[in-house]
């Protein structure tokens, strides 16, 4: 009897080691992610949409908030008009004080369309429902000639 306790415990611990290397492979990925990866893979799981679609969304009326998630240097250089800077490194923070209304239309924007599209996952992940990414960013913006302040 008591070899099969020790038999049970042995495959117990088998059991207990296999799991924990299964799930340690879940989360380790199998080479390191570079910065563009990050990007790449919270495109697959956002909107975004192009400046002039944010221009005409700006434009119609219809509640919207413009988001600047570049650094405060950047934003005091120009901004899209009506823009709010909030940057990416404290968004999770202070969002929901800039932001109250997890269902506002929010266009999210930065230099060239990937901070943008981290932010812009991550406020999701938050509750924000309608948030999108404008792809391109204020380079786009600037180079389609649209107002900035």
């Amino acid at each position: 009897m008591k070899r099969f306790h020790g038999l049970k415990a042995l495959w117990l611990l088998v059991a207990v080691l296999a799991f924990g290397l299964v799930a340690c492979a879940a989360i380790q990925p199998t080479k390191p992610m570079t910065a563009t990866d990050f990007v790449n893979q919270a495109k697959k799981h956002i909107t975004e949409i192009t400046v002039a679609e944010a221009k005409a969304k700006i434009e119609s009326g219809q509640p919207v908030v413009v988001l600047d998630v570049r650094e405060p240097k950047e934003y005091k250089r120009g901004h899209l008009p009506k823009a709010v800077n909030l940057p990416r490194g404290l968004l999770e923070f202070k969002v929901t004080k800039v932001i109250p209304d997890k269902n506002a239309y929010v266009i999210v924007y930065c230099k060239s369309g990937g901070r943008s599209a981290l932010a812009t996952l991550t406020l999701r992940r938050m509750g924000y429902k309608n948030a999108v990414s404008m792809a391109g960013g204020w380079k786009a913006w600037v180079k389609a000639g649209y107002p900035v302040e």
